[in-house]
């Protein structure tokens, strides 16, 4: 887990608000965690990915559409190595691939901005692995903590956190 920085621009950037929301997963919550418009700030785009190329090797980045898409971009970038994108589905025309990228045979590390039960984690494993590519680690920006490590752990996969929401609340 990384740093009081990336969690200190997180909160500056606004990726934390209060409120009642409902979370993809249906759950309810009375804060939301917004790394998707956060990390539209350059500075902190490129804070986070300095910090995955830092601290992960990889053969190629890999993000689930939407919020992971910036993420791997900024970090492919930094990092000049190949990135994928996931698909949330199978598109109906052109070649249908969920997979954009080339991953068979590679070593990925899937970036997702946020992970609370970890469904959209554990379906881009599942979408990399079956297009052959090898998936160990999933580096997420901010984990809720409500979950997604534990199922994950239990399919053989590692979360990686660069923040959790335990940081946000503290600062």
């Amino acid at each position: 887990m990384v740093t009081n920085t990336l969690a200190g621009m997180l909160i500056a950037k606004k990726a934390i608000e209060f409120g009642d929301f409902t979370l993809a997963s249906g759950a309810k919550s009375k804060y939301y965690i917004d790394v998707k418009t956060a990390v539209t700030n350059p500075d902190l785009l490129s804070a986070i990915a300095s910090e995955v190329v830092r601290s992960y090797e990889f053969d190629v980045i890999a993000g689930v559409a939407v919020g992971g898409v910036s993420l791997a971009v900024a970090t492919s970038l930094a990092a000049k190595k190949p990135y994928a994108i996931i698909r949330s589905s199978e598109k109906d025309h052109g070649k249908k691939d969920v997979v954009i990228g080339h991953v068979t045979g590679k070593r990925v590390l899937l970036i997702e901005d946020v992970t609370t039960s970890g469904g959209s984690a554990l379906y881009g494993i599942e979408v990399l692995r079956t297009a052959g590519a090898t998936v160990d680690c999933v580096v997420t920006v901010v984990d809720r903590e409500q979950g997604a490590g534990e199922m994950l752990a239990g399919q053989g996969i590692r979360l990686a956190p660069l923040v959790t929401v335990s940081d946000l609340l503290k600062e």
